[in-house]
């Protein structure tokens, strides 16, 4: 549907922000609003947005899909919001080699979806080194994970939309389906819809 007003979803807003929310949404979190990514993560200045009633607008428009949108964490100007879809999240969650890596940071395979994502913003907000377990929420390949952790960032075999330890061939591929969700969404925000 082409925006024509103003009053977007019953929440009074400007058009100029409204699109430059979506652009943004559609850039960073393509691939999860296709439904090839479990989650994807974004960071956005509290200056430029409203960013709980954007928060607001996107879950209504899109729950009966299995979306959410979720801020982590706010810190000082910057909120860090995940988008991830419930099902797809929870499935990656309770997967084997994922759940052993959770465990090392004080997840249990008895914790819901939703206790093991307030968990995960309690360890961004309180300790001052980022949490690299979330590579397991955002469906990372637990090699990965595991590589970047072990490594501590370095060492990488490819650099993409993560740090590649593993599978190189997997990623790169991963990595072209990403660039072509992105360029899909931003295409039809330029084109008015």
């Amino acid at each position: 549907k082409k925006l024509v007003s103003s009053n977007y979803g019953g929440i009074k807003m400007s058009l100029i922000e409204c699109r430059q929310f979506e652009q943004k949404i559609a850039f960073h979190m393509a691939p999860s609003l296709f439904g090839i990514k479990c989650a994807n993560l974004i960071s956005l200045s509290r200056k430029d947005f409203d960013i709980p009633e954007h928060i607001k607008r996107f879950n209504q428009k899109v729950s009966a899909r299995g979306l959410t949108m979720k801020i982590l964490c706010t810190c000082n100007d910057k909120v860090l919001i995940l988008l991830y879809h419930k099902k797809k999240l929870s499935l990656q969650l309770k997967k084997k080699q994922y759940l052993e890596i959770l465990k090392l940071y004080g997840y249990s395979e008895s914790m819901s979806l939703d206790e093991m994502l307030y968990h995960l913003s309690e360890r961004i907000n309180c300790y001052s080194e980022f949490p690299h377990e979330i590579g397991v929420f955002l469906g990372y390949p637990a090699d990965d994970v595991i590589g970047f952790i072990e490594n501590k960032g370095e060492n990488y075999s490819l650099c993409g939309y993560w740090k590649v330890y593993g599978d190189k061939e997997f990623a790169q591929n991963m990595f072209k389906r990403y660039d072509r969700c992105r360029q899909f969404l931003c295409d039809k925000l330029n084109q008015g819809y």
